[in-house]
């Protein structure tokens, strides 16, 4: 037998399947969007052995615009570009820098927390999260009575 695979017009496959993004985009383009849609920033997972290393590409961020929280095993990088103040417009002819807020969120259930590292250099965001000891309970021999 076979198996029901959604593919683009295209005849690409579609790896996230979403039977509503056509009425999105038939909406998006007969009204037009009143504001930029801002995709998500691009990240890589290495695994180190002891460790993953998260890098996100977060260019044109101040460091203080970035914020990295954990709750419940839950690990959120969010980051704002706010836009400039409207007295110091300038006159653009094209506008392609987006303003607005991203976020992603990744599981971190065998990560210790505790031991995450963050750095920030040339607009890329790295993690280096090390991943939980398992701890192998001892073995024993149990003498019958």
């Amino acid at each position: 037998m076979f198996e029901l695979i959604p593919f683009d017009r295209r005849g690409h496959r579609m790896s996230a399947y979403d039977p509503f993004r056509m009425f999105d985009e038939m909406e998006r383009s007969f009204f037009g969007s009143s504001q930029p849609v801002v995709s998500s920033f691009r990240t890589d997972v290495t695994d180190t052995g002891d460790a993953f290393v998260l890098d996100a590409e977060l260019p044109g961020f101040n460091k203080d615009d970035i914020k990295i929280d954990i709750e419940n095993d839950c690990l959120t990088i969010s980051a704002e570009r706010k836009m400039e103040n409207e007295d110091n417009q300038k006159n653009f002819v094209k506008r392609e820098r987006f303003y607005g807020s991203y976020s992603r969120s990744f599981d971190v259930s065998g990560i210790n927390v505790d031991g995450i590292e963050a750095a920030y250099t040339d607009g890329v965001l790295k993690l280096t999260m090390p991943k939980k000891v398992e701890t192998v309970p001892a073995s024993r021999r149990l003498e019958i009575k």
